[in-house]
């Protein structure tokens, strides 16, 4: 199963954050348009992510929720019918919530930096170092660590939860609309 290390921390801008980025990344950012619906399930997470192109992909992971560099093991399905998909997943297993943002997508050697403006919360950057096999958790860690160094972040207070945590957090208590309980 693919594994890697994911840390995130909420930044002023993108557009502050980019230049630094495009100068440590092995190219030019992608942007991605991504809407996450979550499901209820008694463990780990999986959402259903639609790109505005029309792709998607199912998507089951563990992470710990902890405000450090942590391990996320993954398993990523992509799906030829993600509104029937969707439909199914809600009557079994229930939403737990949505999460819409715009993600620019830079890579720099194993690492994919997210630039992320997330609808409800505002801008975070998200690095995940993808491990090799045999790679192990700490040197993962390392790699995140001094990267967010590089951009310039190396004392920003990082999250521990996933948007969807975030967002739920926010919601007025009893609120079940859109985004509620997402992230």
């Amino acid at each position: 199963m693919p594994r890697n290390i994911e840390i995130k921390a909420r930044i002023a801008s993108v557009e502050a954050l980019l230049p630094r980025a495009r100068a440590l990344a092995d190219g030019e950012p992608e942007l991605i348009e991504q809407d996450d619906t979550f499901f209820r399930v008694p463990q780990g997470r999986l959402k259903l992510r639609e790109f505005c192109d029309g792709r998607a992909e199912l998507i089951q992971y563990q992470r710990a929720d902890e405000d450090k560099a942590r391990a996320s093991d993954y398993l990523v399905v992509p799906v030829p019918e993600a509104a029937a998909l969707r439909q199914a997943l809600a009557r079994a297993c229930g939403e737990h919530g949505r999460v819409r943002k715009r993600r620019w997508l830079l890579r720099a050697g194993p690492t994919r930096i997210h630039l992320d403006r997330v609808e409800g919360l505002g801008d975070f950057i998200e690095l995940e170092v993808v491990l090799r096999p045999g790679q192990t958790d700490a040197e993962g860690q390392a790699v995140a660590r001094e990267l967010l160094a590089a951009l310039g972040l190396a004392q920003a207070p990082l999250e521990a939860g996933a948007y969807r945590d975030l967002l739920a957090a926010q919601a007025p208590a009893g609120h079940s609309g859109p985004g509620s309980g997402a992230g």
